[in-house]
């Protein structure tokens, strides 16, 4: 967790637990602490745990049960997720033609995360 940077944390929290799906350190079925031991071992406020939790919940990466806690449990549904990768997609790539970023290094850039991501290799940062 970055506390100086202007990225909120819970979404700091949020884009940590997809790294590490993605990069399969954390794994199907596998429980996450809980919102007070989270917060606990982070240092951060159990209301930012939860609404992190919350929105993971939302978007399919998390399945919360009041007596078994947070697991990771991927959504299936490609359709969404292809939609959804294509809004964030627009804003991203909008950004990258207004600062001349080139179409090779766009298509360099992504085919290199998404090896580091299948391979689990830290170069996916």
């Amino acid at each position: 967790m970055d506390f100086n940077s202007d990225e909120a944390l819970y979404v700091q929290l949020c884009n940590q637990i997809i790294l590490g799906i993605a990069m399969d350190r954390l794994r199907e079925g596998d429980a996450l602490p809980s919102v007070r031991q989270l917060a606990d071992d982070i240092g951060i406020n159990m209301h930012t745990v939860n609404k992190a939790y919350g929105i993971l919940r939302q978007e399919g990466f998390l399945k919360l049960d009041r007596r078994r806690g947070a697991f990771i449990c991927m959504d299936a549904d490609k359709r969404r997720a292809v939609e959804e990768l294509k809004e964030d997609l627009s804003v991203v790539l909008a950004k990258a033609i207004c600062k001349n970023v080139s179409r090779e290094e766009v298509h360099a850039m992504v085919d290199r995360l998404y090896d580091a991501y299948m391979t689990g290799g830290e170069e996916a940062r």
